[in-house]
């Protein structure tokens, strides 16, 4: 056997008893950021959703859109603004984030993996009320609360939606939800993953980043943390050792894990099938946090 075979043996190996511990189980995956620019990583990432599904793991996708939102709004000379890094949504940016996300966003990645032989199936959180949402505020500096539009959090999630497609569909799922009069909310997709991965008790949750992971100081970029429990997560907030912008993501993964999930992971996905190498190798690509 010559050594690029022997190499390629080796990677096979080295996948099995993952495909084998993951098999049967479903794994929520967030997909954002720079993952959704190019043509090459949005097909790499399909090509991923795919293998892990025949490999007899379960996927759900989770997927927000911003950067395609305020696209959108600044073409319509509309007035883009975030309040503590979440947008201020009146009832025509709900309209337009709903076109965006539902319309274009959502059909583009269900088409994506419909072309590799697995069937998906989009869907947003008013179908079958599969996200329920309250209005959500936040507090300013002063202690007031400050109105936000039709920005929610979520209050239930009805599995059967999902449950009913049965195992031969990959579930897409964009992140909007509805209270019970048919209110639309507009809600973070980090927040939707890590609830949705709960009420599915997920394996593990998987949230596409810009960064390569977590670090135990951000301004040191060899610092890069490859395991972790959710005791030294809270340690570094503490510390005030991670990034104003990924505290929110970082809440979202102890959302997940205190709920029962069993890891979570942060990866980079600008990496081309950043999926897989954090899956099925021993060593991964981003950090994995554990409860």
């Amino acid at each position: 056997m010559t050594a690029k075979h022997q190499k390629r043996v080796e990677i096979l190996l080295e996948a099995l008893p993952y495909i084998k511990q993951f098999s049967g189980k479903t794994v929520v995956i967030k997909y954002g950021g720079s993952a959704m620019k190019s043509d090459e990583l949005k097909e790499g990432f399909a090509t991923d959703i795919a293998l892990c599904k025949y490999v007899g793991m379960n996927p759900v996708i989770v997927h927000g859109g911003g950067p395609d939102i305020s696209s959108y709004m600044e073409k319509l000379s509309m007035e883009v603004k975030f309040i503590q890094g979440l947008r201020v949504t009146d009832e025509a940016t709900m309209e337009l984030a709903k076109m965006v996300l539902l319309g274009k966003v959502n059909k583009e990645v269900v088409a994506l993996i419909n072309q590799h032989g697995v069937p998906a199936v989009g869907l947003g959180g008013d179908d079958g009320q599969l996200i329920m949402a309250e209005k959500r505020t936040v507090t300013g500096e002063a202690g007031e609360q400050i109105d936000l539009g039709q920005v929610g959090r979520i209050t239930d999630i009805n599995t059967e939606v999902l449950e009913s497609l049965g195992e031969d569909f990959i579930p897409v799922v964009a992140s909007v939800g509805a209270d019970e009069h048919g209110t639309s909310y507009n809600i973070n997709a980090d927040e939707v993953a890590s609830v949705l991965a709960v009420a599915l008790e997920a394996e593990k949750v998987i949230f596409l980043t810009d960064v390569e992971g977590l670090y135990a100081d951000v301004q040191k970029p060899d610092s890069l943390i490859s395991q972790c429990s959710l005791a030294d997560v809270d340690k570094l907030i503490e510390e005030s050792s991670v990034s104003k912008g990924m505290i929110p993501k970082l809440r979202a993964v102890s959302r997940a894990l205190t709920g029962g999930v069993n890891s979570a992971h942060i990866i980079d996905g600008r990496v081309p099938h950043a999926v897989l190498l954090e899956v099925f190798t021993r060593l991964g690509i981003g950090t994995k946090i554990e409860g």
